[in-house]
């Protein structure tokens, strides 16, 4: 089966995408909610696992590589759980990254034509948010609060 292919581009669900994350973040933010230094990683694992869900929708052709290039996005999050949260903030935009790349490369009939605008808009500005949080931390603690 071959990739599909939507011509054009979702503005719409860019700028939805963009707004969602900073609205998130901030929430977060302003709850205390991101004190935790899970509350990222998790983010990212549900993120990660999001192709599959859609591939289980469109009759689950892509849901073996779905679930492998998951797993692996998931295992960055842990990486930023356990050792150091910048592996969260590579996992965020690379992700973000790969919505651009996915539709060409990966058959996947449950994601919607709009989805790859909208989740790449709110991985990259989700990893950039946690990437500012994390520089202006105070030295001794990062942006989920860990010291």
């Amino acid at each position: 089966m071959q990739p599909v292919i939507d011509a054009g581009f979702h503005a719409t669900a860019f700028w939805i995408g963009v707004g969602g994350a900073l609205g998130v973040g901030v929430f977060a933010r302003w709850f205390g909610l991101d004190r935790d230094r899970a509350f990222y990683p998790t983010v990212m694992i549900v993120i990660a696992f999001l192709y599959v869900l859609f591939s289980a929708i469109g009759g689950g052709s892509a849901l073996a590589v779905e679930l492998i290039i998951g797993t692996g996005f998931a295992l960055l999050a842990a990486l930023g759980f356990k050792l150091n949260p910048w592996f969260v903030v590579v996992a965020l935009v690379g992700h973000g990254l790969f919505d651009w790349v996915h539709p060409h490369v990966i058959a996947n009939r449950g994601v919607p034509p709009w989805w790859p605008e909208f989740c790449s808009a709110y991985d990259v500005t989700a990893g950039v948010f946690l990437a500012v949080l994390l520089v202006r931390a105070k030295p001794r603690e990062d942006a989920a609060g860990r010291t």
